[in-house]
Parts: C-alpha cells; structure tokens; sequence
C-alpha cells in the first residue's frame, strides 16, 4: 500500500513537472513569436519611398534668366523662376508639425525675392504659415482662393484673393485658378465648424514664355482634369491611397491623358510618417501604369528643371 502511494505522489509529481514545461515553453514559443510578428511588422511599416538626395541652391537660382526653370522644394512645394520672375507654389521650408526625412534645398531666410507666393488651399503642408510669414520681407504679393486670402489677411500678409477661373498677371507670367475638389474637412464634423466650398481649394495654370505648367493641387480625380488644354509640364501632388486626392489610379488618368507631357512629382518621400497614407506614395508604382513613363521625373530637392515647349499637333 506505502508502495503504491509513493508511486501515486511521484506521477502527480511528474505530471505537474510536464505540465509547467509545457507552460513554459508555449509561453516563450508564443513571446518569439510576438516578437517576430512586431520586427516584420516594423520592417514593413518602417518602409517608404524617399526623395533622391537634396541639391541645395542659393541666391543664383533667383538671377536674371533667359529660360523657365522649376525645382521641387520637397513636401508639395515648387519654384519657378521664369525669366527672371520667380513664382513660389505651396512653399513648406520650415517648422512643420511633422518629422522630415529631407535636407530642404534652400532655408526660408536665404530666399532673396519673390514675385508672388501662390497657395492652393489651407493644409498647413500647402499653406505653410510659417514660411509665408518668414519670406514676407521678399515677397511682393500672396495669391490663392478667396477662403485662404481671408487667412492670408488675417496672418498680416499682403494678399489677393481669386475665384475659380480667374487669371492674374505676374510679371512674366500669367496665373488661372483650375478647379479642385479638397474638402475633406466636412467628413470630420469635429475638425472644424466651418463648411469647405469647392472653391476653397484650387490648382493653378501658369502661362510663361516657355510654355504651361499645370500644378493641380491636392484634389480628389474629377473628370474635368482630363479635358485640360495639354500642358508643357504638370507638378503633380502624388499620393497612391488616400481618398481626398487622386491617388494612384485618378494620377494615372490624369497624365495618361496627356502622354507627351513631363510629369514632376510632389508631396511624397518628404515627410517621416509610414502609416500615413498622404505622403506615402512611391514613383515606380505610377511609372508602371504610365503610357510613356521616362516623362515621370523623379527630382531631387533643388534639382533643376528647364520648360521647353512641347510641339502640339
């Protein structure tokens, strides 16, 4: 009987030793495994397409000029010195809520003059308050929807307001707004108590000796950006998912509708956010849905870009 006992307590003994091993290796089994789901998560989410290296420029940029030449500024921001009349398009060079992955190409304070600084609509990586406010000293006049005018006043800046379809001369130059639609405010009632109008958002046509630039601005696809007179360039604001732009397929229709026509990219590989949608978007998807693809320019910050007039037939 003692035998029998003693043989009863040493299984229970063995049994509850196999069981806490079990225990213990399911539970490092099941940490490893975690711990691997969270690397590869990492690897994946830590991915995004980055802008080729920065290629700073000063005050020569800004000289007199016999051509028209563009450069991205990173972010959604272009400048364009045609003919010696420089124009600045949603300019951020400074101080945004966001992490930055760029050496931006030129500092706000080293901006010698501007003609006119033109913004498309009032995201704060379009209309960046703190750039506009900086280059105040340099800038002869503000341009963009009569909405955002009203913040540009309010900022103290010396502003026009425009509607949809109207057009301003800038020196060399002359400016339409083009239609937008942007107003991805009124999906989030709690954003804001303002209702956002169509015409709160734009694009703009630039008419310069050297040819059209046509910078849409951010906008979801509407039909009417295929039926565009053909631009010598478009400055695309390049996104692939979110539903307030045109991502990839709406970007995809828009320049396969003018298959001769160079396309610079802007608002990707600038900001430090992998979970963002809107600033997320890589080139080399575009180029495989892009009739003509070679035309996709992918710049660096400050790289040059030289308008030359396309011949129409």
């Amino acid at each position: 009987m003692l035998n029998h006992l003693l043989l009863h307590y040493i299984m229970q003994k063995i049994q509850i030793l196999i069981v806490a091993t079990a225990a213990m290796l399911t539970s490092t089994i099941a940490h490893a495994q975690t711990n691997d789901s969270i690397a590869i998560s990492k690897q994946v989410k830590k991915y995004q397409a980055k802008a080729p290296s920065t290629q700073p420029f000063g005050a020569e940029a800004f000289a007199a000029s016999k051509q028209t030449t563009i450069r991205w500024l990173g972010m959604a921001g272009f400048m364009i010195n045609s003919r010696s009349t420089i124009l600045l398009i949603d300019p951020l060079l400074q101080d945004f809520d966001m992490p930055i992955m760029i050496d931006f190409p030129i500092a706000s304070k080293n901006i010698p003059r501007v003609d006119a600084l033109l913004a498309t609509h009032s995201d704060n990586d379009h209309y960046s308050v703190p750039t506009a406010k900086a280059l105040a000293a340099v800038t002869k006049s503000y341009h963009s929807t009569n909405y955002v005018d009203s913040l540009m006043k309010n900022d103290g800046l010396p502003a026009v307001g425009h509607a949809i379809g109207e057009t301003f001369a800038v020196g060399a130059t002359t400016v339409k707004l083009t239609a937008a639609d942007h107003a991805w405010q009124n999906a989030y009632p709690g954003m804001s108590t303002r209702f956002f109008k169509p015409e709160d958002a734009c694009g703009f046509w630039i008419e310069t000796p050297d040819g059209s630039i046509w910078a849409p601005g951010d906008s979801k696809f509407m039909e009417e950006q295929l039926h565009m007179p053909t631009p010598d360039v478009i400055l695309l604001d390049y996104t692939e998912d979110s539903l307030w732009h045109s991502g990839l397929e709406g970007s995809a229709k828009i320049i396969n509708a003018y298959p001769n026509t160079p396309v610079i990219l802007g608002h990707w590989g600038t900001v430090d956010a992998p979970d963002f949608i809107p600033f997320n978007a890589n080139p080399e998807h575009l180029k495989l849905l892009a009739v003509n693809p070679k035309r996709i320019k992918v710049l660096a910050p400050g790289e040059p870009f030289i308008l030359k007039q396309l011949k129409h037939h």
